[in-house]
């Protein structure tokens, strides 16, 4: 075949035509709420508005200086610049497996337990990739992290919510979903601390929700980001006898170590359920930049006095949070754990969005309205603990003045 014809055969007469359209699993999904926000705002500091964002929960504090260090050393050698292993580095792998065994009391075979991720949002993209077929449903907190249904629809996979009610202490209502038809259900999201509502897990919840997915025959994902900020008793799920047939667990060093933009994240459970989501991810990408590998496996290194001086600076800005929200007259606990503080608005307010935007047009202040992490947080705006003290004073100073 010559060339003319080749190309007469592999492109179509009008290609703009042929491609137009996005793909129907697009179908209900929208741009992630801070993506749009984000601009919004941006554009309203264009405006001289210098908008205070007390929304997003990025850390504002540096990693520790030897793990800075340590990238630096790496990144100058001359033969770590190459593609990497799909299962992540050893080194990487060890480390994550000691840091398991120390602060959660969980053994992980490093070489089989255990899969790093290019951040752990990834991960949950990638395990519903793996297991879902279309149709299959998915138990998806209410309120929770928006990537859970997104990612289970992008797979095609049906939501099925359940509701965390404070009354409850935001823990799920099983004898509810007992009662209903769980048959067609094939995995269920669980995050504890929890996000948005700061609320900490107990050892009796976690045997429940591994009971409960051994019964039914579903996979309990466990989003576990959170255990080191502002607690003092870190609990992975995989902790419960019999936990890692039934459970696959997310972590990450994005908050716990101030490495969100590092992009550093660690899947864990049963060998079989490492493998199987491999199958997909080493699909996806090409493996971590060596250096960013070991430096995070220096991290894990660190010990208490590492979290505890993070978490002093959480104390003191959480306090401020707290003066904030007393201003705006809104009721919250005093006991979460997290980079947020969840609260529940005045009843004046239509919802989060009306508290959310009369502070953010009013007084240039930006906080998170609970409605984005599903209906039961409609009532309730988030604030988060990652702005300088300055900026806290300053953002009082200024919803106290409208």
């Amino acid at each position: 075949m010559d060339s003319d014809k080749r190309s007469q055969n592999l492109i179509p007469e009008n290609p703009v035509l042929e491609n137009k359209g996005t793909a129907k699993r697009l179908t209900g999904i929208g741009e992630y709420y801070f993506s749009q926000k984000l601009r919004e705002i941006d554009e309203l500091n264009k405006q001289g508005k210098n908008i205070i964002n007390l929304g997003i929960g990025s850390p504002d504090l540096p990693p520790h200086p030897e793990v800075i260090r340590t990238m630096q050393e790496e990144s100058a050698k001359p033969n770590v610049h190459g593609y990497q292993s799909y299962k992540g580095s050893p080194v990487l792998r060890k480390a994550m497996s000691d840091w398991y065994l120390k602060w959660y009391q969980v053994k992980l075979n490093p070489d089989s337990d255990i899969l790093p991720l290019i951040g752990s949002k990834e991960g949950i993209m990638h395990i519903c990739m793996t297991y879902l077929n279309p149709g299959d449903k998915v138990l998806v907190p209410n309120p929770g992290y928006p990537t859970y249904r997104s990612a289970v629809m992008l797979a095609g996979g049906k939501c099925v919510e359940y509701k965390l009610l404070q009354k409850n202490n935001y823990e799920p209502g099983f004898a509810s979903l007992e009662k209903s038809n769980l048959s067609k259900v094939k995995l269920m999201f669980v995050n504890y601390p929890q996000m948005p509502t700061g609320q900490l897990p107990s050892r009796e919840l976690f045997e429940k929700i591994v009971a409960f997915g051994k019964k039914h025959n579903i996979l309990i994902i466990h989003d576990n980001p959170y255990s080191f900020i502002l607690n003092d008793d870190p609990l992975s799920l995989l902790s419960v006898e019999g936990a890692k047939e039934h459970v696959i667990e997310l972590n990450s060093l994005s908050k716990s170590h101030n490495m969100a933009g590092w992009r550093v994240g660690m899947l864990c459970g049963a060998k079989e359920s490492i493998s199987d989501v491999l199958k997909f991810k080493s699909n996806m990408d090409s493996g971590m930049f060596l250096p960013i590998q070991l430096a995070a496996a220096k991290a894990l290194t660190l010990g208490k006095d590492w979290h505890d001086q993070v978490n002093a600076v959480y104390h003191e800005r959480r306090k401020k949070v707290f003066e904030l929200l007393k201003i705006l007259k809104c009721t919250f606990s005093k006991k979460q754990a997290g980079l947020f503080v969840w609260s529940k608005i005045p009843a004046k307010y239509s919802d989060g969005y009306a508290l959310s935007d009369e502070i953010l047009y009013g007084a240039n202040v930006f906080i998170t309205p609970g409605g984005i992490f599903g209906s039961a947080g409609n009532k309730f705006v988030r604030v988060s603990l990652c702005a300088n003290a300055d900026r806290f004073d300053e953002a009082i100073k200024r919803v106290r003045a409208i």
